[in-house]
């Protein structure tokens, strides 16, 4: 056999094999060329080179973290949009814009999320976080509309949608996106027309207060709460100072997230509405089922932010609460309404209670309240809940008429006393001790009533919660 001949023949064979293997290599590293970032796309895309020079100038190194993994969705404003901003502005040139101003200014451009237009139609609207952030460092949101093409925080809309890039998706859009406040968050979106025209219309300049630094957290009712809230009246009919009074009342002082009520549980924070003797209105959340306040107002929409603080669309109008409303709303004082209610038919301490004028001329009640409200396991204690007959007596020796006594009316240290609906005296002694604001003597003279909570403030009087139920001198 012709040893030497076959293995030329073998080695032919393998010459043609790893050419052959060789070309179909190098075939298919030219049919699948490497796809480009997003940074690589806006460079070679002349209406995105003003972008390219803002995110040069930023503050940042955003060129750099563009071309990172992502995956990032860009909304990225055309030549043309940025030349109408700088002109809205007053900048003569990109590199009049504060560094650290333009870098957040991008930022709010960008999108932690390979977001596909196709993806936002079906979504129809909502909101995303950006990578910009507030003073409390919080991802400043971004609202989207679809029903008239995509447009975003009602400024800018998509002119060429989804550019694919390797790193996410680019949507140039016809404007540059500011960075919106509270109040801007409203007027973008439709839903809120009815409180941004409330805003408008009541006393105060309450669009401006509310575009101050605050932050704030606003408690923003949808248009179908205001229709309900009016229910058929025109908002012109509303007197401008109570509806003033009402719309702060869904305003509270700093940047309080849905997942920092959640993790209180229930609580009585401050608005910038004035309750009774001239003090900040409270209003209760309870995160039991959902996040609600004052007992009839859910959040249906939760973490809106602003650079000023964040919104919480919710289903109803939170009116100015009474004693009442908290007393009904907290469900620690559930044995006391029921107290109030089915087993006191004969006064009507409801109506009482909710009264906000003054001039009773049936019973000569008069508000301002000053109520000590017993928690139901103060109820519990009672060996028995006593009948109608007394126990009318032992409600009304829990509140005090035509005074809104807060916990700083109080001597500290020392006694104040004050005459009760019943008749008989209570004294309330401060300092208390531990967990106890001050202690209370009741008419019959039990001294170990402690005060454990204070100045539950509504419009109508001010509520203390009380550990023990106090008794008259019967």
């Amino acid at each position: 056999m012709n040893y030497t001949k076959i293995l030329k023949t073998i080695s032919l064979a393998f010459v043609l094999l790893f050419t052959f293997t060789s070309c179909n290599n190098d075939d298919d590293n030219a049919s699948t060329p490497q796809e480009k970032n997003i940074v690589e796309l806006a460079l070679e895309t002349s209406e995105l080179s003003s972008l390219v020079a803002a995110l040069t100038a930023a503050d940042g190194d955003l060129v750099n973290v563009l071309q990172g993994d992502g995956p990032f969705t860009v909304l990225a404003p055309t030549n043309a949009a940025f030349t109408a901003f700088l002109n809205a502005n007053d900048f003569a040139s990109l590199n009049d814009v504060p560094t650290d101003v333009l870098s957040q200014v991008l930022l709010n451009h960008v999108i932690m999320a390979d977001i596909t237009s196709s993806d936002l139609v079906t979504l129809g609207s909502g909101y995303a976080a950006g990578s910009a952030t507030n003073a409390s460092g919080d991802n400043i949101s971004i609202y989207f509309n679809t029903s008239n093409g995509v447009r975003f925080n009602n400024t800018a809309s998509v002119s060429t949608a989804d550019i694919d890039a390797s790193n996410g998706t680019i949507h140039i859009v016809d404007a540059v996106i500011g960075l919106p406040d509270i109040v801007d968050h409203a007027i973008a979106n439709s839903e809120f027309s009815s409180l941004v025209a409330a805003l408008g219309a009541a006393d105060g300049n309450l669009v401006s207060a509310l575009q101050g630094d605050g932050p704030f957290t606003v408690l923003a009712p949808n248009n179908d709460a205001f229709t309900a809230f009016l229910d058929g009246a025109p908002l012109g009919g509303v007197d401008t100072a109570v509806l003033s009074q009402i719309l702060l009342n869904h305003v509270i002082s700093g940047a309080i997230k849905a997942e920092d009520l959640t993790n209180q549980g229930a609580g009585y924070p401050k608005t910038l509405a004035t309750g009774a003797g001239g003090n900040s209105m409270s209003i209760y959340y309870n995160t039991s089922d959902g996040v609600k306040f004052n007992g009839i107002s859910s959040v249906i929409q939760a973490d809106v932010v602003g650079t000023n603080g964040i919104i919480h669309a919710v289903n109803t109008v939170i009116d100015i609460p009474t004693v009442v409303t908290f007393a009904a709303a907290d469900p620690n004082f559930s044995t006391l309404v029921t107290a109030l209610t089915e087993l006191t038919p004969n006064t009507d301490f409801v109506s009482i209670l909710s009264r906000t004028e003054a001039g009773s001329t049936v019973d000569e009640v008069n508000p301002d309240f000053t109520v000590f409200a017993p928690t139901n396991d103060a109820f519990a204690a009672l060996e028995a809940i006593p009948g109608e007959t007394v126990l009318t007596q032992v409600l009304l020796h829990h509140v005090i008429g035509e005074a809104n006594i807060v916990s700083g009316n109080l001597n500290n240290p020392g006694d104040t006393t004050a005459a009760t609906l019943q008749g008989d005296n209570i004294t309330i002694t401060l300092p208390g001790g531990g967990d106890i604001i001050a202690t209370i003597t009741d008419g019959s003279g039990v001294s170990d009533i402690g005060i454990i909570a204070v100045d539950v403030q509504a419009g109508n009087g001010v509520i203390h919660v009380i550990n023990k139920v106090m008794i008259p001198n019967l």
